[in-house]
């Protein structure tokens, strides 16, 4: 009859499906995927929240390690912790009763002394402290012999110039040195910019063993990988619908009768 036409569709894999786009499995692994990404992408800001505290540094004393402004995230530890080379967060009624960051150079029962030829000396060794700004020596001007007692803690800022530091303290009752429980983390890393981990310094190998780096990069690890999983899973919908769009047959006119 004129006038009409009609259309004729090939079947596809013998017929179309109503189910979700990648089937009822696909579906299954792209909600686990999400599930899991979610619990690992806030598992590890929650382990991140519990483990470090962030700061950001006032002045120019931890120079050029940390700068002026530079935010850094901290590990919690206990003072018993703390090994020569780690730069700590402490505060102490004599240095003012406010957070400060320094670096620990010399622990309960060591002697330090400066300069022998522009390095510090601990327990007769001199320090190679590659920390330091270009050029400049351990300190500007040398400072007596200080034995430091059991449980505490001498303390330097990286930028030695400018630093009020264990030098600034030397005729305190506590002779300069801070106890251990006045130290509440060891900087882990600089945050913003983004310089990384703190290097652990070679030069106090020779005293006695270093502190081991927290756990930063495996929680980074963690909320990488939530992040991709959770992406991955919620895109995955998408995509296998527009592979399905791609896979129907075409509808083509079989002409006018």
């Amino acid at each position: 009859m004129g006038g009409e036409s009609a259309t004729r569709t090939a079947p596809h894999g013998g017929g179309t499906s109503s189910g979700p786009a990648g089937g009822r499995t696909g579906q299954r692994l792209s909600g686990l995927a999400v599930a899991l990404g979610l619990f690992l992408f806030l598992g590890g800001f929650a382990w991140a929240a519990v483990v470090y505290r962030p700061y950001t540094v006032p002045t120019s004393s931890m120079s050029p390690t940390i700068g002026v402004g530079d935010r850094v995230l901290a590990e919690r530890v206990d003072g018993s912790e703390v090994r020569r080379g780690d730069v700590v967060v402490f505060k102490d009624a004599t240095w003012g009763n406010a957070p400060m960051l320094k670096r620990v150079v010399a622990i309960g029962g060591d002697t330090v002394s400066c300069c022998r030829d522009g390095k510090l000396t601990i327990n007769g060794k001199q320090i190679d402290e590659p920390y330091l700004p270009d050029g400049q020596a351990a300190e500007v001007a040398n400072f007596p012999t200080v034995d430091v007692p059991e449980g505490r803690l001498f303390l330097l800022g990286d930028e030695r110039h400018g630093s009020l530091d264990s030098t600034a303290h030397l005729t305190d009752a506590a002779g300069g040195t801070v106890a251990r429980g006045a130290v509440s983390a060891r900087v882990d890393a600089v945050v913003w910019p983004m310089d990384g981990m703190l290097e652990r310094p070679t030069g106090f190998e020779a005293l006695g063993g270093l502190s081991e780096p927290g756990p930063l990069r495996t929680m980074g690890a963690l909320i990488v990988a939530g992040a991709v999983l959770v992406l991955g899973g919620a895109a995955y919908g998408p995509l296998a619908q527009r592979a399905a769009r791609r896979g129907r047959p075409r509808t083509e006119p079989t002409g006018a009768r």
